[in-house]
């Protein structure tokens, strides 16, 4: 691609809406300016934006950044703008990095706030200087939060978040911290759930298995304080939580050794309190949570009472991370085709179990299991499996002969979708409102770019604040026009089919059969996905609900497809 045709991108960033400031309608519009002064004008209908909303500036795993840089090293871009330089990055390695690879590139970086462009030898000397106060900046915030952590950490109080099974949260009284005046809150002890965190302490310590607890409990029909069974995930979140240790001499030690910061030394470990541990996690947007390592932690002696002894609660640890070492990844089989659709008369869903045999043609052997017979150990749902290799093939004998008669069967969708939904007039109702907010939309972004072009006809006046500050809540009042919309716009699709989707399932019908031998697997569940709404085995007779219709009625529309069960 020849220098000339390589276009320039506006990147643009913000990490959370405020209601003020720079957004990013704001930040693209400033740069568009900034390219009608310095290339020309008309010069902006060409650039390419990148955005990331809702994206810190401590790293740079964003999707408009990465796109923008798969753009670059493609020698598509000639120049990279952006507002302010803090819209890239604040972390001084990540941007020098950048810096140096744009260079290499022969891709400019300018920004216009700062004045800076890469194109000079000044330019670039400049932007690694500010660079360094952008990390300094960074680095200091997060400082201060640790700092407020530690002074947090000795007043043993609790911070706030999903409260813990077995405590509810009380307010306390006001401390001052970093200057400021904040409430602070303590746990108070609630006997029946603690019966409960002991109970999943205790056999777990009779089992070491977190899948036997878990079976047990269902059992016992010990539920969460949501009324909902315990899974192995929350069992181990339990058993993992530091809140639940008495901080005993045996819990010290175990801090004490793993080099975690303790705020109490030993003799305030009275044998009584809990344990709170503050910085156990990090978090980032987009990404799982991340726990860290117990020398990272923040311990301190909390004000509520502890439930299981340091002994025990190392103990747990110790058996958690034998298991884990031990662990492995159950193998399911790649042949099922009704995986996600298949569900038990109990209502949990049925997953695939492999046997180990294969079928004459080769294929696994398989059956389908209902995933809470399983975890309850047949004490909730003694259903039978059922033979997955014959299940799967009767489903696509029964969706092989819809083809003969397609509009029908189209017909018949679009009729029990509008049934499921509330029918014609509820569709009716919701395109008349769906219609209101597409011309509020309208008229909102019509003044947005009256605005616009007035910001280029007043030049430097007090009055641009005024405008951008307009601008910003008009692209706000957008969004939320915007997210309401696509609510109305999802309501409207599931009453009625469109004359598109009607004609989409048509050709599909008129083909599905002649084409269903020639797919592979994974071709044949997205295919089978596209009709099926949900299978539901009752031990004797799998149930086939097509797309769209009630589905106490799929049985009597069907019919049912038997196959051979088992234990």
């Amino acid at each position: 691609m020849s220098e000339n045709k390589r276009a320039i991108a506006i990147y643009s960033r913000k990490s959370r809406f405020t209601g003020k400031g720079e957004s990013i309608g704001n930040q693209v519009e400033l740069c568009r300016e900034y390219i009608r002064s310095h290339y020309g004008e008309g010069a902006d209908r060409d650039a390419v934006v990148y955005e990331d909303e809702g994206f810190s500036g401590g790293n740079l795993n964003r999707p408009g950044f990465k796109a923008m840089m798969k753009a670059s090293r493609e020698k598509r871009l000639q120049a990279i703008i952006v507002y302010r330089l803090d819209r890239i990055s604040r972390n001084i390695s990540d941007f020098s990095g950048l810096i140096e690879e744009l260079s290499r590139l022969d891709i400019g970086f300018i920004s216009i706030r700062e004045q800076f462009d890469t194109g000079t030898p000044m330019g670039r000397a400049m932007m690694y200087i500010a660079s360094v106060f952008s990390q300094l900046e960074r680095e200091t915030i997060a400082e201060r939060i640790r700092d407020n952590m530690h002074e947090l950490a000795k007043t043993g109080r609790w911070l706030g978040g999903i409260t813990p099974t077995g405590y509810a949260s009380e307010s306390v009284k006001s401390v001052t911290v970093d200057g400021k005046a904040r409430k602070t809150c303590r746990l108070k002890l609630i006997p029946e759930e603690a019966e409960t965190v002991r109970i999943v302490y205790r056999l777990f310590m009779e089992t070491s298995s977190l899948t036997l607890t878990e079976a047990e409990l269902m059992r016992r029909q010990v539920v969460t304080k949501n009324g909902r069974y315990f899974t192995r995930f929350s069992i181990k979140a339990i058993l993992q939580n530091p809140v639940y240790l008495i901080a005993d001499p045996d819990a010290y030690g175990y801090f004490a050794d793993q080099e975690a910061e303790l705020f109490s030394d030993r003799n305030g470990f009275d044998g009584e309190h809990g344990i709170l541990a503050y910085n156990r996690t990090r978090q980032e947007k987009g990404r799982a949570t991340v726990y860290l390592p117990v020398k990272e932690w923040i311990i301190a002696v909390g004000q509520h009472p502890g439930l299981i002894p340091g002994r025990e609660w190392i103990e747990v640890q110790e058996r958690l991370q034998q298991n884990k070492s031990k662990s492995f990844r159950r193998p399911r089989s790649n042949e099922a085709l009704l995986t996600g659709l298949l569900y038990c008369a109990c209502g949990s869903r049925m997953y695939p179990k492999i046997s180990g045999r294969r079928t004459e043609d080769g294929r696994q052997v398989f059956s389908y299991v209902c995933k809470m017979k399983e975890h309850s150990r047949r004490s909730i749902c003694d259903g039978r499996n059922v033979n997955g290799n014959q299940l799967d093939r009767a489903v696509l004998e029964l969706l092989g002969m819809i083809e003969e008669d397609p509009d029908v069967f189209a017909g018949r969708m679009e009729q029990s979708r509008k049934n499921y939904t509330g029918g014609h007039a509820q569709y009716e109702e919701v395109e008349g409102q769906a219609a209101a907010m597409r011309q509020k939309m309208a008229e909102a972004e019509k003044k947005i770019n009256a605005l616009v072009d007035s910001l280029a006809e007043i030049g430097s006046s007090s009055a641009r604040i005024h405008i951008t500050g307009r601008i910003e809540q008009l692209h706000e009042e957008v969004r939320l026009i915007g997210e309401h919309l696509r609510e109305l716009e999802e309501k409207a699709s599931g009453s009625m089919l469109s004359a598109k989707e009607l004609d989409r399932i048509r050709q599909f019908l008129s083909v599905f059969g002649n084409c269903l031998e020639n797919m592979d697997i994974s071709r044949k569940r997205e295919a089978v996905r596209r009709l099926v709404d949900r299978v539901v085995w009752d031990g004797e007779i799998a149930h086939v609900a097509l797309f769209g219709e009630r589905r106490e009625e799929a049985g009597e529309k069907n019919g049912g497809v038997g196959s051979r069960g088992g234990k």
